[in-house]
């Protein structure tokens, strides 16, 4: 009942992404039915486990857009005071897990009126009897294996978004140094002995480092008198006109700190991209057999397509460093900084964009044209899988967005104009296509190449 009046009660942008997810979900389901009806009407085990297994990409798809959408979610973002009425970090999981599964069994029964309608259970024949090739019109629907497979949806995005919003422990600084322990059990920092007696013999407490505690003491003193002595100076120079001006002494508000370290999956998607480059240059060495019929043409795809979604994030953070090469000015300083902070959010979903756009390119050269009675169904699924991450990823543009909420203000106070955050994100946006386009289209053409060849 929570997570539906939450679900009720959101902005129509949520909703909308939530009807998106639903939309998503109709149509794999609807895929997922259309491999039991092929199964119905055509008893071949091979070819229908094969159609069911060509329903794990739109699946996947679909999983990956419901995580996105339920990050983005503010209605099951933790927030101050809702642990105190019971609604700590795990109950939030608990109702955007429950959200996401409404979301999902929502397009699932879409998709079972859909499949029921084409198949004239419920109303007349539809289109004179036109696709009884995988709706398996006339024959029995077993109801059980139906509901199975429309059950696959929901539980795997709601398992999918229990999983990546669990609570986790808050990472700590620095580990600090193990403490050590003195000759009589007074434990210490460091291991240094001392004799018997040694801390009540005359003057020890007065030695070098107590006295350098003494300066350091006396010091922040001083430096706390003369901070509050500026800021009653300043408070009795003040006018209304600059009361949202920072008081002196005060750090100003700056952006995040950029993450030292590059994503670490740069090397291995590289490596991945190669291996499956030179297993489809492996593959297509001449032999008996069309070049469609390589298994290991298609494990080489799949495995360039992986090394390209792996290799986002580190692509995306080593853009932004690029823009800040050569004597930066503030725009392109701004846009790479960011490209860097946000490298691992936006880098992810466009390595997967990247990756669906060239394997969809490779498949097209091989789709038989001849063949026109799947042709509904390849058409289908091509648009869930490609529609879910462009929508995953322009999703994941608004999770940044939301992330830098804080940094922009800040840049807005202290003057910024707002023309200069939009140049800047058009030069990030420029930035990413000029990188990602050309490798995407490398990718493909190397993939066809073996596939065609």
């Amino acid at each position: 009942m929570l997570a539906l009046r939450l679900s009720l009660g959101a902005h129509p942008a949520v909703q909308l992404r939530r009807f998106l997810v639903a939309a998503a979900s109709a149509g794999t389901g609807f895929l997922l039915l259309s491999a039991l009806g092929h199964a119905l009407a055509h008893p071949e085990p091979s070819v229908s486990a094969l159609r069911l297994a060509w329903c794990t990409a739109p699946l996947a798809a679909t999983v990956y857009f419901a995580v996105a959408v339920a990050r983005t979610d503010p209605a099951t973002r933790p927030r101050p005071g809702l642990s105190a009425v019971g609604l700590g970090p795990v109950r939030l999981m608990a109702v955007s897990a429950a959200t996401t599964a409404a979301s999902c069994l929502l397009g699932s029964a879409l998709a079972l009126l859909v499949f029921l309608a084409l198949r004239g259970d419920l109303t007349a024949l539809p289109f004179d009897g036109a696709g009884t090739d995988f709706l398996a019109a006339g024959r029995p629907l077993p109801l059980p294996a139906a509901l199975t497979l429309l059950a696959l949806v929901p539980v795997s995005a709601s398992a999918a978004v229990a999983v990546a919003l669990r609570p986790r422990e808050p990472v700590t600084g620095a580990p600090r140094p193990p403490r050590a322990y003195g000759r009589f059990g007074a434990y210490r920092r460091t291991p240094a002995l001392e004799s018997f007696g040694a801390y009540g013999r005359f003057g020890k407490q007065f030695g070098p480092s107590a006295r350098g505690r003494r300066a350091t003491g006396a010091a922040r003193e001083q430096e706390g008198a003369a901070g509050a002595a500026e800021g009653a100076a300043a408070a009795d120079a003040s006018s209304p006109g600059v009361a949202d001006a920072p008081a002196p002494g005060a750090p100003a508000d700056a952006p995040p700190d950029v993450p030292r370290t590059v994503p670490s999956g740069l090397p291995w998607g590289i490596t991945v991209l190669a291996v499956g480059l030179a297993v489809e240059a492996f593959a297509s060495r001449p032999g008996p057999g069309s070049p469609g019929d390589r298994p290991a043409a298609l494990l080489g795809l799949a495995l360039a397509c992986v090394g390209l979604a792996l290799a986002g994030p580190g692509l995306t953070h080593l853009c932004g460093r690029l823009l800040q090469t050569i004597r930066p000015g503030a725009l392109r300083l701004l846009a790479g900084r960011v490209l860097m902070t946000e490298a691992t959010r936006i880098g992810r979903p466009l390595g997967v964009v990247c990756a669906v756009m060239s394997a969809a390119y490779a498949m097209a050269a091989l789709h038989d044209r001849e063949d026109t009675s799947s042709a509904p169904l390849v058409a289908l699924g091509v648009l869930l899988v490609a529609g879910c991450t462009v929508a995953t990823l322009l999703t994941a543009a608004v999770e940044s967005r939301q992330a830098r909420a804080d940094t922009t203000a800040a840049l807005r106070r202290l003057g910024a104009p707002a023309v200069t955050l939009r140049r800047a994100a058009a030069l990030r946006a420029g930035a990413l296509l000029a990188l990602f386009g050309p490798l995407s289209l490398l990718v493909a053409e190397l993939s066809t190449w073996p596939l065609t060849g």
